[in-house]
């Protein structure tokens, strides 16, 4: 059975020290940043971000960024910072000849999450106010949020402080997982729900792992899925989950996970469509923590 819960909305502005940034400078950093990413960047407009995902030959997700365009013609990359200096130099192994730059621009901005942004649009739009770019995101039980990606030194987005810990649960509420360190190559795009909320184009050109990722979409391969969970105890990133069924078997992983100002921890999971109904699932271990699970916020994009 799937538990549908009532959360608390919250507003305000949070530092993300969590995040950090990737510039990428050049006349083809934009064929460079197509060649690689699951996302069309080509196309790219000034009023809009792309969420997108870089991937491994295999298709295992290596990294997750929201991308857009500065006026001065860079494109930033915004991603976890507990990865950020890997993939820098990972991605900058494939520029080869290409006329394309990278560099950890992370001290040149500072990052917040506002959380009941009024002028917020639809997701992955992108609004600039001065030299301040705001991404609409997915809103969190009905409220709304952005991204600000604020230059150094310039004053932050109005609003009341939020504490970094309740953006947090924001962001698990909303349903999209951020690629951190404990779960780098563990899941395909579609695990996680990226293909359904903006971050895989299948009409876009090659990349690493497209292959995978086409096959898991267009054949009916698709056998995991990201949901919601809620358990009284800790969850973390990277931990196991075992259904009522077979408690020695795990059927999913823990994506991302946040305190629910409600009591007790939220998260995103992906998890095997099979276990979906076999409550309660447990964390950890099969006599750990019993969490129940509730859809995603959004409609999925069924395969095909």
């Amino acid at each position: 059975m799937i538990i549908q819960r009532m959360t608390t909305a919250l507003n305000g502005v949070a530092p993300l020290a969590n995040l950090g940034v990737i510039a990428v400078a050049g006349e083809d950093a934009a064929n460079f940043l197509q060649n690689q990413l699951t996302n069309d960047v080509s196309l790219l407009g000034m009023d809009e971000a792309r969420l997108a995902a870089w991937c491994s030959a295999k298709g295992r997700m290596l990294a997750s960024f929201i991308a857009f365009k500065q006026p001065g013609g860079d494109i930033l990359l915004v991603t976890s910072r507990d990865t950020l200096p890997q993939v820098l130099k990972r991605l900058s192994m494939f520029v080869l000849r290409a006329k394309a730059k990278l560099r950890d621009a992370t001290a040149e901005f500072e990052l917040y999450g506002v959380a009941g942004d009024a002028q917020a649009k639809s997701p992955w739009h992108l609004r600039r106010d001065g030299d301040t770019a705001f991404v609409s995101l997915y809103p969190a039980d009905g409220v709304a949020r952005s991204l600000a990606v604020v230059p150094a030194g310039s004053a932050k987005p109005e609003g009341a402080a939020l504490d970094p810990v309740q953006w947090a649960w924001t962001e698990v509420r909303s349903g999209i997982a951020t690629i951190t360190a404990p779960i780098v190559e563990a899941f395909v795009p579609q695990m996680l729900n990226y293909e359904s909320v903006g971050g895989v184009n299948f009409k876009k050109g090659c990349y690493p792992g497209q292959e995978v990722v086409a096959r898991s979409q267009f054949r009916g391969t698709l056998k995991r899925r990201a949901y919601l969970a809620h358990s009284e105890g800790e969850m973390a990133p990277g931990q196991e989950l075992f259904p009522a069924s077979d408690r020695e078997q795990p059927c999913g992983i823990v994506a991302q996970a946040a305190k629910s100002p409600d009591g007790g921890w939220d998260a995103i999971v992906s998890i095997q469509l099979a276990s979906v109904d076999d409550n309660p699932i447990t964390v950890g271990s099969g006599d750990g923590a019993a969490a129940t699970l509730s859809p995603p916020p959004y409609p999925l994009l069924a395969d095909i």
